[in-house]
């Protein structure tokens, strides 16, 4: 009779452990995943901000133990934790590129400028003007520099002044040096002397790279002195 008790009492003690351990998880186990809720939002919020904010910036950038260009800006952000990792240039930039003697042979400014590092590939965006060492201009609306490749491009409306006529088109590749360039698809061209034009009539909306034939505008290099 003693030993039926004991089993009895024994059997209602398990029961009532594990009703209060369900009822411990039961409110323990929101409560865990509204950390790990909040700890991944904290994760990504941290991944979304910059690691570097400076105002009123003038440096120079090097790589491999050479000058490459001065960067003149308002304010410069770092956002090392994203993917792909990029500086940001939100409210203006300015850079003179400098040749291997330190010379500058390209000037660039824009309103915002993007510049992934692992890519070494410059975004330029909105009033994007360029000015080679001969002195001819560029003026467009969006631009990639990407300095692996050595070259410049764009598929967007493009302007050239050069000295002695003004070339419009769509689309524009050229070596980072801005000697040797040409805009895939010819649209105008305004010469200084006798205030002439000729022009293309073919819709902007149904150019194409192999719609249009197109002779390339070239410059030659030139000689260093």
């Amino acid at each position: 009779m003693s030993a039926h008790r004991s089993t009895k009492t024994y059997i209602t003690f398990i029961n009532i452990t594990a009703a209060f351990y369900a009822a411990v998880m039961f409110v323990l186990f929101p409560a865990c995943s509204g950390k790990d809720k909040n700890l991944a939002e904290a994760i990504t919020e941290r991944d979304s901000l910059p690691s570097m904010r400076s105002l009123g910036v003038t440096t120079l950038i090097s790589d491999s133990g050479i000058t490459r260009y001065k960067i003149i800006t308002e304010e410069w952000t770092v956002f090392d934790k994203k993917n792909p990792p990029y500086w940001a240039f939100e409210k203006g930039v300015y850079l003179e590129k400098f040749d291997s003697l330190f010379r500058i042979d390209a000037s660039i400014k824009a309103d915002t400028a993007y510049y992934y590092e692992k890519k070494k590939l410059w975004e330029l965006r909105s009033n994007v003007s360029i000015r080679n060492l001969k002195g001819d201009k560029f003026d467009t609306e969006l631009l990639f520099w990407d300095e692996k490749k050595e070259e410049i491009y764009s598929d967007k409306y493009i302007r050239i002044e050069q000295e002695d006529k003004t070339i419009t088109g769509y689309g524009f590749e050229s070596n980072q040096e801005l000697t040797e360039y040409q805009i895939r698809n010819t649209t105008g061209i305004f010469t200084v002397e006798d205030n002439s034009v000729t022009t293309n009539t073919t819709p902007k909306d149904s150019i194409s790279s192999d719609s249009t034939q197109v002779q390339p505008q070239r410059i030659q290099p030139i000689r260093k002195r």
